[in-house]
């Protein structure tokens, strides 16, 4: 389950407010973050493409991939504001993670129907995504206040998701991505009114969580239509 620490991508965001931006670098900070999300997008898929034909490699190798895509991620926060070494090192992560998506994607594919499960679970992403993305908009309720829940309740299910990993229950693998879903739903919520309001530090920042919202949506997902999909 691709859970991802996305707390990085506050940095010292909040040192950066309302106050300190007009309305016109507001807007422009919006499109700049969501041509990196669109490009973060692709990337993603390329690294997914590459990664399916030797999805047994990859999973033979996937702690030390792992480490080096959160070390990517970590980069990622020091070299932000280094222009063109920032990019180099974002697209590298988010390559990474389609690259680290290919085992499931794999499996899934494998299975009867497996391309039109893939497939739904891509189109039903897209959905949430959208629909929470125009619900932040246009909604008066502000969900930026509720930074410590979501981490707690994003913790936690990292915690369940470790142990499961040990128990192999099938049941609470199911709760466990349906969980996931429905937290990654409020912070495309949340993540989207900070962008408007123009709280993160830079774009960068402000992709990485959209894509993180949407990798981990899609991941849970693909999890539980694979689970449903399946004969076995």
């Amino acid at each position: 389950m691709g859970l991802y620490d996305r707390d990085y991508a506050r940095g010292d965001s909040f040192a950066y407010g309302n106050a300190s931006k007009s309305d016109t670098q507001i807007i422009s900070f919006v499109k700049e973050t969501y041509k990196l999300f669109a490009a973060s997008m692709m990337a993603g898929a390329v690294g997914a493409y590459v990664g399916v034909p030797m999805a047994g490699t990859i999973a033979a190798w996937f702690i030390p991939l792992f480490i080096v895509e959160i070390g990517l991620l970590v980069g990622l926060h020091f070299v932000k504001h280094k222009p063109g070494i920032n990019l180099g090192v974002m697209f590298g992560f988010v390559f990474m993670t389609g690259l680290m998506l290919a085992p499931l994607l794999s499996q899934t594919l494998g299975m009867n129907g497996g391309g039109t499960i893939v497939g739904n679970a891509f189109a039903m992403t897209a959905v949430v995504f959208g629909s929470m993305s125009f619900y932040a908009i246009k909604t008066k309720r502000d969900f930026t206040s509720y930074t410590k829940p979501l981490m707690i309740a994003l913790f936690v299910i990292i915690g369940f998701s470790i142990l499961n990993m040990f128990l192999g229950n099938p049941m609470l693998s199911v709760i466990i991505s349906g969980v996931v879903v429905l937290l990654f739903s409020v912070l495309v919520v949340y993540d989207t009114q900070n962008i408007m309001n123009g709280a993160y530090e830079t774009p960068i920042d402000g992709a990485i969580a959209l894509y993180l919202d949407f990798l981990n949506i899609f991941t849970a997902l693909l999890h539980l239509f694979g689970i449903f999909g399946n004969d076995d």
